[in-house]
């Protein structure tokens, strides 16, 4: 058995071990390895109390492996019991890894590291833990296989079709799979030829879990019906691996994401393209039950006229013209009422960024902890703000002298900055009654501008409307 291992020289990788034949055959070809490629080696083994005393047992048999072979070990033991598998890998995933990847001395400063029972169990020769770069499962060729079938019976798109991916989790860890290029076969063979040890799974020989069913019937009779039938979906999921990567690089061109005002997704005339950045915003949003006839409805919007609104799972989708806003109605539609403009002393206002002061770089700072969005600073003369102005939104009435003369409806002016309508009922404005001082983030009046007889300068830190 021969893996490239080149790409993780250098690194410090991690093995998620179970005891299992794949994962010490995995253990023990990294290890024989590691001098060669300059791999600081470990591991971790999560006991999730599925299985009680067998559970108990295989963590004991990783635990004696690793102490004889000198390789730093984590133990984590769940502090409940987990009724699924697809709950117990979101424990593994997302807490266990999680913590494998960072040192001891930041779990000490962290108390996120301590939560949920994910604090483990150290096994090294001086009682600490270094982290790592990656952590490594033994998913290999049929495993892949398995995948794909599985992701392809479901009706998948594209992206099931990938297989398994060296990849990243939600906080961009690396999980990696030196043995996906690699068969069962080559393994079995690779372990018995090494003489490793391991243990087995009782679970792992009943067919009543989907992937166990695929694993003993499916791919074996597609094997005998088709010799080398697991290689090909390989190169197969290659090639949709790279096809997918393509498709995101198109959807990262057309998206813009704004943040708490939405994602915008330009015109575009290839549904494909179109109909994966919907998709692509839809999960950001982690909306389930999205179906074909919404994306249809979602791609057809941006050909209907401006300002047509399409609603649905919570979320509102509006035409402006060059793309399609997808934005979550809750958020935007959050009433700030009215707060004394004296008063005020926060940095965000209703979720979004607004910031007063009269250190502008101290201003701007503040304003930019409520998220990466486009921000606008404007200068007045605080001094020229009435006693009873208040901070609110835009009301019918409202009226605004334009910075250099000149009274409009506030309506009208917003619209003459093609500020996008879906965003007018959520602009903070200063105001004193019907009379509009300042537009956060647009722009001042002309009865609060800075001249000679100034003596106090103030700034304002909003998000850049026009820019969104």
């Amino acid at each position: 058995m021969n893996v490239d291992l080149s790409r993780y020289a250098n690194k410090k990788i991690c093995v998620a071990c179970s005891g299992g034949r794949d994962s010490m055959a995995l253990l023990h070809y990294l290890y024989n390895n590691a001098a060669q490629y300059n791999i600081a080696l470990s591991a971790l083994n999560c006991d999730h109390g599925m299985r009680e005393e067998e559970s108990a047992r295989d963590s004991a048999f990783v635990v004696n492996y690793c102490k004889k072979a000198g390789i730093p070990l984590l133990f984590f033991k769940a502090c409940g019991l987990y009724k699924s598998e697809s709950q117990a890998r979101l424990w593994r995933v997302f807490r266990c890894y999680a913590v494998a990847h960072a040192d001891s001395e930041i779990w000490k400063e962290n108390s996120d590291y301590n939560a949920l029972g994910t604090r483990p169990k150290i096994y090294s020769s001086d009682g600490k833990w270094s982290g790592c770069d990656a952590v490594a499962t033994a998913h290999h060729m049929d495993d892949n296989a398995e995948t794909v079938l599985f992701n392809l019976a479901r009706g998948s798109g594209l992206a099931g079709m990938c297989g398994i991916e060296d990849d990243k989790d939600g906080c961009g860890r690396a999980v990696i799979h030196p043995f996906v290029s690699v068969t069962r076969g080559e393994i079995d063979e690779y372990v018995e030829q090494n003489n490793i040890p391991y243990v087995d799974d009782s679970t792992n020989f009943s067919d009543d879990y989907t992937r166990n069913y695929i694993r003993h019937n499916v791919l074996p009779a597609l094997e005998k019906a088709v010799p080398g039938a697991a290689k090909a979906i390989f190169r197969f999921s290659r090639l949709a691996a790279d096809d997918e990567e393509y498709f995101a690089r198109k959807v990262g061109e057309i998206v813009a994401d704004f943040g708490t005002y939405g994602y915008k997704i330009a015109r575009c005339r290839e549904p494909v393209i179109f109909k994966r950045a919907a998709l692509y915003v839809i999960e950001r949003y982690q909306k389930k039950d999205y179906t074909s006839d919404q994306a249809h409805r979602l791609y057809e919007l941006q050909f209907a006229e401006r300002g047509k609104k399409f609603e649905f799972l919570g979320l509102a989708a509006v035409n402006e013209g060059d793309g399609v806003v997808i934005y979550d109605k809750s958020v935007l539609a959050c009433d700030i009422g009215e707060i004394a403009f004296r008063d005020y002393t926060c940095a965000t206002c209703g979720g979004q960024p607004l910031a007063f002061g009269t250190d502008e770089d101290e201003v701007a700072e503040r304003a930019r902890l409520c998220g990466d969005m486009p921000l606008r600073t404007l200068t007045f003369d605080v001094g020229r703000i009435p006693e009873g102005a208040v901070i609110r939104t835009m009301r019918s009435g409202d009226k605004f002298k334009k910075f250099g003369g000149g009274t409009k409806n506030l309506g009208d002016f917003l619209t003459d900055k093609k500020i996008s309508a879906y965003l007018r009922k959520i602009i903070p404005v200063i105001a004193c009654g019907s009379d509009i001082l300042m537009v956060c983030g647009v722009e001042i009046s002309d009865g609060i501008k800075v001249t000679e007889a100034t003596k106090k300068i103030c700034f304002c830190t909003a998000a850049d409307y026009s820019k969104l």
